[in-house]
């Protein structure tokens, strides 16, 4: 009984230890908010990476895609708030900036984001392009 739970704490001491680790590599560094609906119109808040590349910002998004993702495919506009400020974008997908978004990402996010390369990859990454709408 006293191995059981012994297991039992090492795996929930694991999992807790995951939990702490993967929180702190996604928000110890800049996050932005991405503001979407669902399909029942519901608003839908997602906190998210985001990197500043040419004049533009980028989001990005795994090659198997995310609900946040699938949002922003079903509505022309999205909006984003960045520190105190939200305005409303157009996005425009850009997979030819994969390669340099990923390793500006991994410059701004250091460890954190190689740590979810680890565990979900980089391949076939796509970057977000936002174009600020009324600019």
């Amino acid at each position: 009984m006293k191995i059981l739970a012994w297991i039992l704490g090492i795996i929930v001491g694991i999992v807790v230890l995951f939990a702490v680790v993967q929180t702190l590599a996604a928000e110890r560094i800049e996050v932005v908010e991405l503001h979407t609906v669902d399909e029942s119109g519901e608003p839908v808040i997602t906190r998210l990476w985001v990197m500043d590349h040419e004049g533009y910002q980028y989001l990005r998004v795994g090659a198997d895609g995310s609900g946040w993702f699938s949002r922003i495919q079903a509505n022309e506009q999205i909006r984003v708030t960045r520190g105190e400020s939200t305005k409303t974008y157009r996005t425009q997908t850009r997979p030819d900036k994969s390669e340099i978004i990923n390793e500006l990402m991994a410059e701004k996010y250091t460890w954190g984001d190689s740590f979810f390369a680890t565990i979900f990859g980089r391949d076939g990454s796509i970057p977000i392009e936002l174009h600020e709408v009324g600019s």
